[in-house]
């Protein structure tokens, strides 16, 4: 079923979202943009859609991908000009943008419980990147984590340029907020997680993390590291090994290469 039509011409209102409703309950409505952003949207049953902004380009490549037909009637055919008035500049929509309410909020026990070996936890301190986190989210999804844990008032919303470095992840990944990143590390040790900082002047790297229960994985913004309490709150400390010529690896980066450790059989 192709899209339907969009008006195209010089109304300065074409193709602008309207005012989203005001309220403490109402659900946030974004913009997430890029072919793999906006088709893990479309294949996430839990995720409410208001409408789907296509070039005749990006239809064609979604036209393979089964879409709810709910979905299908949110289409609108457009022009790459008018995805372009409705995101940030210089935003690489690749055609494809969708607005969205923000996804239910998910609960730390609810996302986390029961603890499993073999799926991580990765837990965010202070770290405001959008892009970092976006690729940290991929990461996750990659090894299998449980969930993913900001601080609530820190983080950037899920959505823009986020989620395209995500690349769907946050569609799979529970993002759990939470407002202290400390007690949030208690809950996790409540419920049988060993919290695992990484620091760069640890006594032991990753690979010496416990192997027989779950890892809470606790990554610091760069430059910064975690906190004192956040650090202190963890239950093991870990550094990943470099080259002394190099001081630090980016938080993403670093992410990925602990995750693959502590998942590793």
């Amino acid at each position: 079923m192709p899209p339907r039509q969009h008006h195209t011409g010089p109304d300065p209102k074409a193709g602008r979202p309207s005012p989203p409703k005001r309220g403490r309950d109402a659900p946030a409505r974004l913009w997430l943009y890029g072919r793999h952003a906006v088709a893990a949207v479309l294949a996430n049953p839990e995720r409410r859609v208001r409408r789907v902004l296509a070039t005749k380009n990006a239809a064609a490549w979604l036209a393979p991908i089964a879409i709810r037909e709910e979905l299908r009637a949110k289409f609108e055919a457009v022009r790459p000009e008018i995805i372009d008035k409705v995101l940030p500049l210089g935003a690489v929509h690749q055609g494809l943008a969708a607005e969205v309410f923000d996804l239910t909020r998910a609960r730390l026990k609810e996302a986390c419980a029961p603890a499993q070996i073999q799926r991580p936890v990765v837990v965010l301190d202070q770290i405001t990147d959008p892009q970092n986190i976006g690729a940290i989210f991929r990461s996750a999804a990659a090894f299998g984590a449980r969930a993913v844990i900001v601080q609530e008032r820190r983080t950037p919303p899920l959505a823009g340029a986020l989620a395209k470095a995500a690349a769907g992840a946050i569609e799979n990944i529970p993002c759990v907020k939470v407002v202290n990143i400390a007690r949030a590390l208690e809950a996790l040790a409540n419920l049988g997680y060993a919290t695992a900082g990484l620091m760069a002047d640890a006594d032991s790297d990753i690979g010496g993390v416990p192997k027989d229960q779950p890892i809470a994985l606790v990554l610091g913004a760069e430059g910064a590291g975690l906190r004192k309490l956040v650090g202190e709150t963890c239950t093991h400390k870990a550094r990943i090994p470099i080259a002394v010529e190099m001081e630090s690896l980016n938080v993403s980066t670093a992410a990925a290469i602990a995750l693959y450790e502590i998942t590793r059989k």
